[in-house]
């Protein structure tokens, strides 16, 4: 039976939502719980990147319920139903802190499955950091199109996009417009109603579901090239302090992650697999989420030893 086949004879139930506590705040979350009776295989905390939502991995929570794995997508603070910092603090350390949290709210309620951290960009880049400098913490790492060095013009075009519509759009089809104009190398649908999700309607005009002071405005480019430089370092030290297996999956037309940002990543690490998806660019598990779920799954088979079943619990 091929695995197409029996994902199509494996009833996946609906993400159960919850709230999970952050550092401080409340973080939305969707679960997808493996089938009990055949005893989970693990954990997998999903971190989506800057400007998108939890929603962006709904297949591959599904897949990797079907697949034997509990799953959690996390509304990253500041992003979708996750609460909005009232300081205003989106930085590296309070990421971290709510990913640390969520780690131990996840330990506390299936104390002995393992755990493995997936992030995109700037949930990437959290995972990374918080394996790197708390090696106990998880017993895989999957980062999405994102690494120690991140290509500035690519991450400026990130920003300038999710800063590009302060005014919000008139419809759905203008924000999809602006997402194509983005991302060229996604295959769109030509319905911009699944956008839905990622955008809040008020008087009339739809805007991104993030909050507005997490683009770090007030910073002059000195400022900025010096957190970025400090980023990169503290980054790199993560890289090589980790313990845990790592895959790496690259959009092939990406241009946050270049082949240089790879071949680091690979001095950098020993326990290291790559995967090149052809055909995409930095929203990689969104373009292609086949064949990134399937990388996925087919990496945990290898990184992460079975272990004697665990009944599930429902936190």
């Amino acid at each position: 039976m091929s695995e197409r086949e029996a994902r199509s004879t494996t009833t996946v139930p609906s993400p159960h939502r919850a709230a999970w506590p952050g550092d401080g705040l409340r973080i939305a979350v969707d679960v997808w719980y493996a089938d009990e009776a055949a005893g989970p295989r693990g954990v997998v905390l999903l971190l989506h990147g800057g400007g998108q939502t939890r929603h962006s991995w709904h297949r591959t929570g599904e897949r990797l319920a079907a697949a034997g794995w509990h799953a959690v997508a996390a509304d990253l603070r500041g992003h979708g139903d996750s609460d909005w910092d009232p300081a205003g603090d989106y930085g590296t350390d309070a990421h971290l802190a709510d990913l640390r949290s969520l780690a131990a709210h996840a330990g506390k309620h299936w104390p002995r499955l393992p755990l493995v951290l997936a992030g995109a960009s700037l949930g990437g880049k959290t995972a990374l950091l918080a394996a790197g400098e708390d090696p106990a913490l998880a017993q895989a790492l999957v980062l999405v199109d994102i690494a120690v060095r991140v290509e500035y013009a690519g991450g400026r075009r990130v920003q300038e996009f999710m800063a590009g519509a302060p005014d919000g759009f008139g419809s759905l089809e203008e924000a999809a417009a602006a997402v194509s104009a983005y991302n060229p190398h996604r295959r769109h649908t030509g319905a911009p109603d699944g956008l839905r999700k990622n955008l809040r309607e008020r008087d009339g005009r739809w805007y991104w579901h993030w909050d507005p002071a997490m683009l770090g405005g007030g910073r002059d480019e000195h400022q900025l090239e010096r957190f970025r430089t400090e980023l990169y370092e503290r980054a790199r030290r993560a890289a090589l302090q980790l313990t845990c297996p790592l895959l790496l999956v690259r959009g092939r037309q990406s241009d946050v992650l270049s082949e240089e940002g790879v071949a680091e990543m690979r001095e950098l690490v020993d326990r290291i697999r790559v995967v090149d998806v052809h055909d995409v660019g930095h929203m990689v598990a969104g373009d292609d989420n086949d064949v990134f779920t399937s990388a996925l799954v087919g990496f945990l088979d290898t990184a992460v030893p079975p272990h004697a079943p665990q009944k599930a619990q429902r936190p």
